[in-house]
């Protein structure tokens, strides 16, 4: 992945950079507001040698330096720990004295510090302080040679423990900061692991390593959609101008056809193939072609129910020749589009589809209507759709943004390459609002990307607002010429 993929990612994972970092603060801050508030005190220790141990200063001082880290060390062990709880007055653990008490050497000197940490701030000061006078003991006893009265090397304190005014832990400015960073290195973590593990189609480069099928539109989530269609479609929406960016690509399509048949599908149900193609067929009426919609699938029919037309007399009916053609289609509204309903739900939808009189039906329906829609049900839980994508000029897969998987639209595209179907092209639904679209835009790639008919239409009339402003002051430079010379 490239630096820009990683920024495409967050943009994409928001949700779970922000969720990571506000549960790490939230844990930051539990934990600082039930730790126990710890004192520290501290003591130190300076190291030294007499002139009768050492010919010279700078031997007695290295001497000395080498001691001292010898000296850090005693004060973890249990000798001293039990010398000092021996000290105190409440008699404490040894094992809890050595954890509480530590040791370090001031870098290039001979002075030690030892600092011990308690709840209670004098009894910080009163372990720290203990543990000093105790250390300077057993450092000459230690240090006495047998037969001797006094030590070559001595620890003399030269700063007493004090009692501690503020709390060393917890520290919730410093807590909430690691906390910060720890939530959003997690959250990018994560955020980078779903997407690489993410097999959903979220971009144009998902579609085009599964398929060569150009995409022939991008639907974004609108609220506008719960309107009815004829209404919505009639106004300036993004929703609309979707559906007629959708109808000038479908012109481009099987362009030697005069009178296309395509099938409307999809790779499982819930993608949204019904309610494209209702939308597409009465976008395409709209702009004046004769189009008929057709309900071909005839298992969960929702044309009908949808348009609020009538559904019992439709599709299955012409096949067993109880009802004409005719008869059967109704127009919706007065939008000029035909509409073929479902009619009773038979027990053999794949016979019925694939029978002579479903290849008769759809030949009367190419030889009276410009664009015929087939809306059929999905390619993998049925072989319905590649059945009809045969008969018809091919079959536009509607895919949801973000659900629909590689594999899914994989294994689609081969029940059509199965049955020598053509995948028209690809249809997005779903996809995030235009503002916040981080992978596709009104350009769709693969050679479709046009204007839309609004666009088009607003960019011709600036052209000739400035052609006529032009006319206009030439017009006007030549008549006070022609005024100049008379």
């Amino acid at each position: 992945m490239e630096l820009k993929d990683y920024w495409l990612t967050v943009r994409r994972r928001w949700r779970v950079v922000v969720a990571s970092l506000v549960t790490t603060l939230a844990l930051a801050a539990l934990l600082t507001i039930q730790a126990t508030p710890q004192y520290a005190s501290s003591a130190g220790l300076f190291v030294s040698t007499g002139e009768s141990d050492s010919n010279s200063a700078y031997t007695g001082n290295l001497f000395a330096t080498q001691r001292v880290t010898s000296y850090a060390d005693l004060v973890s062990s249990r000798t001293l720990a039990d010398r000092v709880g021996d000290s105190l007055d409440d008699d404490p653990d040894t094992g809890s004295l050595t954890a509480a008490v530590s040791a370090t050497v001031v870098p290039e000197t001979v002075i030690l510090q030892i600092t011990a940490t308690d709840p209670d701030p004098e009894r910080a000061r009163d372990i720290a302080q203990a543990y000093a006078e105790e250390l300077g003991d057993l450092v000459t006893e230690l240090e006495t040679p047998d037969g001797k009265n006094r030590a070559p090397i001595k620890a003399t304190i030269v700063d007493d423990a004090v009692v501690p005014t503020a709390a060393v832990s917890p520290q919730p400015a410093r807590n909430l900061a690691l906390g910060a960073v720890l939530g959003l290195l997690l959250g990018l973590g994560l955020a980078v692991a779903r997407e690489l593990l993410d097999t959903s189609l979220s971009s144009n480069d998902d579609i085009a390593d599964v398929t060569n099928a150009p995409i022939l539109g991008n639907i974004a989530t609108d609220d506008a959609a719960n309107l009815a269609p004829l209404e919505v479609l009639s106004s300036a929406t993004p929703w609309a101008e979707a559906f007629r960016v959708l109808r000038t690509n479908m012109q481009y399509v099987e362009v030697d056809e005069e009178q296309k048949v395509i099938v409307m599908t999809s790779s499982l149900p819930g993608e949204g193939k019904s309610t494209t193609a209702i939308n597409l067929a009465l976008t395409t009426a709209m702009a004046g072609q004769r189009v008929v919609l057709v309900e071909a699938d005839l298992r969960r029919p929702l044309i009908a129910e949808r348009l609020q037309l009538d559904g019992a007399v439709g599709t299955t009916n012409v096949l067993i020749g109880k009802v004409k053609l005719s008869d059967a289609l109704q127009e919706y509204k007065d939008s000029g589009l035909k509409v073929l309903a479902c009619g009773p739900i038979p027990p053999n939808p794949s016979e019925l589809l694939q029978s002579h009189a479903m290849e008769a039906l759809l030949a009367d329906l190419r030889r009276d209507f410009d664009v015929v829609l087939l809306d059929a049900p999905p390619l993998l839980p049925v072989t319905d759709a590649a059945l009809l994508s045969t008969q018809a000029d091919g079959a536009v897969i509607v895919v949801r943004h973000g659900r629909t998987t590689k594999d899914q639209l994989q294994h689609s595209i081969e029940r059509l390459e199965a049955v020598d179907a053509k995948a028209l092209g690809v249809v997005i639904n779903q996809a995030p609002s235009r503002k916040n679209r981080t992978g596709y835009g009104y350009g769709y790639g693969y050679g479709y990307g046009f204007e839309s008919e609004t666009e088009t239409s607003s960019k011709r009339s600036r052209r000739e607002a400035k052609a006529r402003v032009k006319a206009e002051t030439k017009a006007a430079k030549s008549g006070k010429s022609g005024r100049r010379r008379a």
